[in-house]
């Protein structure tokens, strides 16, 4: 492992005080260094101002609470399908770890720039961005985005020891255990999702997902039931995105066949299959019954792409279910994705098929 990795590891981890951990690195680099705020204890401390005013604090009692600002479905924006403030990303809900990763960069940061004598204004001014957001950034509610590091290096001064820390800030954007996919599908620009028992969620009628959830044991209250309907069927303006994202689905035959819901709810829902599959960004897929053995029976596939090339997926039979960013389960995904979709029927004849049923039902 790289003396980085480790110093950063010992850093977060409260092993190492932050400027034992910043020496060790930069002796490694040869290079200057700026030693770390400590807050008296193996960890950090930052404030939050305003009318979020709040100690953040991270040890090994205490998780780190930064404001995160997060998105299922994101906005338009420069970069594409990515939800964006300028430089920077959010924090991923529940991630504690890259919370961690990030109030220490916003740290370092800090320290540079009151070793130069800059106000945060200043440093905005000379890397083309808002005080707001260099303010967001030293406190550790905003993930510096590569190049944001960069510009900051060479305003600085910082001979590299700041862009150094470009793989971490990756890290903190794409945790290795992201806690949904349901809430990285705002970031994504390709969308890659096999389903067994029932229709994926973006493809859900309000009606065919209340009928889903009815069958939740333990059974949901009124109120929570609609919430949960409303969070779903709001996940799917994701769709419609722009700039659209791709999309491919592929659905078991016997998934269409149940009547969920009732044969009207079935109705609607086949009607809305066939609308979201005549858009351009979407194919639909349909896996018959027929074919006895594909490599899907082991689970559902789920994967997601973004923009910079990185990945998340999950399968119920790898990695105990759990979300990943993890090379080697990444690649058994793609690759069980790729044969149930070339052993699936075409986008055209999957059509045929669901109209088929439709007029049967």
């Amino acid at each position: 492992m790289k003396w980085r990795a480790v110093a950063m590891s010992w850093l977060v981890s409260g092993f190492m005080e932050p400027s034992v951990a910043t020496s060790a690195y930069a002796a490694h680099q040869k290079r200057p260094y700026v030693r770390l705020l400590s807050c008296g204890c193996p960890g950090l401390s930052t404030v939050v101002p305003g009318d979020v005013e709040r100690r953040v604090r991270m040890d090994a009692n205490t998780k780190v609470d930064a404001r995160a600002e997060t998105s299922e479905t994101g906005s338009p924006t420069a970069s594409r399908g990515a939800r964006t403030e300028g430089p920077t990303w959010d924090l991923a809900p529940g991630d504690d770890s890259g919370a961690a990763i990030v109030v220490m960069i916003g740290r370092q940061i800090k320290v540079w720039r009151e070793a130069k004598g800059l106000r945060a204004g200043e440093l905005g001014r000379l890397i083309g961005y808002g005080e707001d957001i260099v303010r967001k950034v030293e406190r550790g509610a905003r993930i510096p985005r590569p190049e944001f590091l960069d510009k900051v290096d060479e305003a600085l001064g910082a001979n590299g020891l700041i862009s150094a820390m470009k793989p971490d800030v990756l890290k903190a954007r794409y945790p290795k255990k992201p806690q949904s996919l349901s809430k990285l599908e705002g970031q994504a620009v390709e969308f890659s999702m096999y389903t067994i028992f029932c229709l994926h969620g973006l493809l859900q009628t309000e009606d065919y997902a209340r009928a889903i959830m009815r069958t939740f044991r333990p059974l949901y209250q009124p109120k929570e039931l609609e919430r949960y309907v409303a969070i779903r069927v709001g996940r799917q303006r994701v769709l419609r995105r722009l700039p659209a994202p791709e999309f491919s689905f592929v659905m078991e035959e016997w998934a269409l066949r149940r009547p969920v819901g009732g044969r009207e709810v079935m109705a609607r829902q086949l009607e809305h299959l066939l609308e979201v599959g005549d858009m351009p960004n979407v194919e639909i897929q349909v896996m018959p019954t027929a074919h006895a053995q594909h490599p899907g029976l082991s689970g559902s596939v789920s994967l997601l792409k973004f923009p910079d090339g990185s990945a998340a997926g999950r399968s119920e039979d790898l990695n105990g279910g759990m979300p990943t960013t993890e090379l080697k389960v990444l690649r058994s995904l793609e690759l069980r994705y790729g044969i149930i979709r070339s052993q699936a029927f075409t986008p055209a004849a999957s059509r045929d098929f669901i109209q088929d049923l439709l007029a049967a039902t």
